[in-house]
């Protein structure tokens, strides 16, 4: 018993100087883009809810975003991998693979990709594609630094 004793006073000190080291790392900051238009596309049967409300959401919260700054000028390809409805013991989880690529507007080159999965939940399969499609453009937002548009 006497050895964790004073194995402890070592090894608490050791994690104590490793978390304080964190407090003092910066975190690198994300690179901001001039988001021009976004235009979504699938190879699947996707609903048409679902392509229309994401490609709404996000427009709008372009249209809605002020860049004082300048920023490289991109326009966003949204791909809608695939959506998988009604899973899980309720049937009620809703999952959907989505890719975006950023394209420069000057050369057409793409500078940035993104790909997520997004998961939601709604009881109402009506519900569901306006769910998902919000849950969509909220990412897509989040990663592109765009404000909350009215769609």
């Amino acid at each position: 018993m006497s050895w964790v004793k004073s194995c402890f006073l070592p090894v608490a000190l050791v994690c104590i100087a490793l978390a304080s080291c964190s407090i003092f790392a910066k975190e690198q900051p994300t690179p901001v883009y001039d988001v021009r238009s976004a235009v979504v596309v699938s190879a699947q049967k996707i609903p048409p809810a679902i392509l229309a409300g994401v490609g709404d959401r996000v427009n709008a919260a372009i249209n809605a975003t002020v860049r004082t700054d300048v920023y490289p000028r991109v326009v966003l390809t949204i791909r809608i991998l695939f959506v998988e409805k009604g899973q899980g013991f309720d049937k009620s989880r809703n999952v959907a693979k989505v890719s975006v690529d950023a394209a420069s507007v000057d050369d057409g080159s793409v500078i940035a990709v993104s790909a997520f999965e997004v998961t939601s939940f709604s009881s109402s399969p009506t519900a569901a594609d306006e769910i998902l499609a919000e849950d969509i453009a909220a990412r897509i937002r989040s990663a592109f630094s765009l404000s909350a548009g009215r769609a």
